[in-house]
């Protein structure tokens, strides 16, 4: 009796414990299953993001397109100095043709040297100025002009490679397309306008007895494409890499963007009209501050008719306007950091507008040691070199107080 009920009782147990194992493996499957469902989702998902943050452009592409233009900005700000120092050296007329990819090598033997030599003997320059000028003498000059339609082509290199690369690997949107095909032909632009400009001192003059220069008229559209070009390369760079601001929109901080704005077009004509300053010798005229010889306002400066020539031809007027720009740019900028102060504004655009305002005090000292030292080339090189330093703080102000479309 004992035995039949003991087997019984195994049996039962055997039973439920196969079914509890096979419950065990059931669960254990569908576990399985779920997560080889969830890690392919995970894995799907993943691919897809890095794919499209692969092809379409993002933050970090925008951050390598912002330092590549504001790297070009800095290239074109060494053309633009450069260029500075060929016109104080009287260089720039010392290469009297112009060929694209020939006149990257210099003349390399001493009957190459000759050779050049004999050209620009043929030239106003040399017949009016420089009659007396020896080969090494003209080397110097060569050499200087040289040097700035290479750093021209590099310039030029600097832009169209890099825009090929990006283009190619996807980093521009459709707007930055537009705007950097604008960039690259604008500086095709500016190399002809360049030769342009040369070509004006390269003309006779009969009726003229004046020292042979270029027109102040294409050399102020020279250095103005140049400095469009900068401006526009250092803005696009800057809002590219800058995270923007953010502001509580409030009457008053509007009022200081529009303050901005018009004291960055005031830095621009400042700096433009020293080409008409350069362009005419005008800082040789009243070497004086601040008044003009012993009048603040000069006998001939309406010399010529009619009365509007004068902005453009006449040396005397050219100074006044200069000074009066460079007074007026001085007096906005103190008014903007002024101004400024009332404001709550982030640390970024402070230091900005602080830069912007100790920039306009060292360049109006400059411009005045300039004047009254009557123009050394060391120092009339550095005011020009200013006036793209203050251009550049008025543009780093502005891409720090720029509003972002919602």
């Amino acid at each position: 009796m004992l035995l039949p009920s003991l087997r019984f009782v195994a049996s039962c147990g055997c039973r439920n414990a196969g079914r509890g194992f096979q419950s065990q493996r059931t669960h254990l499957r569908q576990w399985v299953l779920k997560r080889g469902q969830t890690t392919s989702t995970l894995a799907v998902e993943t691919g897809t993001s890095q794919s499209a943050a692969a092809t379409v452009p993002n933050a970090a592409t925008n951050r390598i397109v912002g330092k590549w233009l504001v790297g070009c900005s800095g290239l074109v700000l060494g053309a633009v100095v450069l260029g500075g120092v060929t016109r104080l050296t009287e260089s720039g007329l010392s290469m009297v043709d112009w060929h694209l990819v020939k006149e990257m090598k210099p003349p390399q033997s001493q009957a190459e040297w000759e050779a050049e030599f004999a050209k620009y003997q043929q030239f106003p320059e040399f017949k009016i100025l420089n009659h007396d000028m020896t080969l090494t003498e003209f080397k110097f000059i060569f050499y200087m002009e040289w040097g700035h339609r290479m750093w021209g082509r590099l310039v030029g290199l600097a832009y169209i490679l890099p825009t090929m690369y990006f283009w190619r690997k996807g980093y521009f949107t459709r707007s930055m397309k537009g705007r950097v095909l604008g960039l690259c032909g604008f500086v095709f632009f500016q190399g002809l306008l360049g030769w342009y400009m040369v070509k004006s001192g390269l003309e006779e003059k009969p009726e003229s007895y004046d020292i042979p220069r270029v027109s102040q008229y294409r050399l102020a559209s020279h250095l103005g494409s140049a400095l469009l070009l900068y401006c526009a390369s250092l803005w696009t760079g800057l809002t590219l890499m800058l995270t923007p601001n953010q502001f509580v929109e409030t009457r008053r901080l509007a009022q200081l963007r529009r303050f901005a704005k018009g004291t960055g077009g005031l830095v621009f004509l400042t700096a433009l009209s020293g080409a008409f300053v350069a362009g005419l010798d005008a800082g040789l005229v009243y070497n004086s501050f601040p008044k003009m010889g012993d009048r603040w306002i000069p006998d001939d400066l309406l010399a010529f008719s009619p009365a509007l020539k004068n902005v453009f031809e006449n040396p005397t007027t050219v100074q006044f306007d200069h000074r009066i720009l460079a007074i007026s740019s001085l007096a906005a900028i103190t008014g903007l950091y002024f101004y400024s102060r009332r404001l709550l504004l982030p640390r970024r655009a402070k230091i900005a507008i602080g830069c912007l305002t100790a920039m306009a005090y060292t360049q109006v000292a400059l411009g005045i040691s300039t004047l009254l030292l009557y123009v050394p080339t060391p120092l009339a090189a550095t005011h020009q070199s200013g006036s793209v330093a203050l251009l550049t703080f008025a543009i780093w102000v502005l891409a720090e107080l720029r509003r972002v479309a919602k």
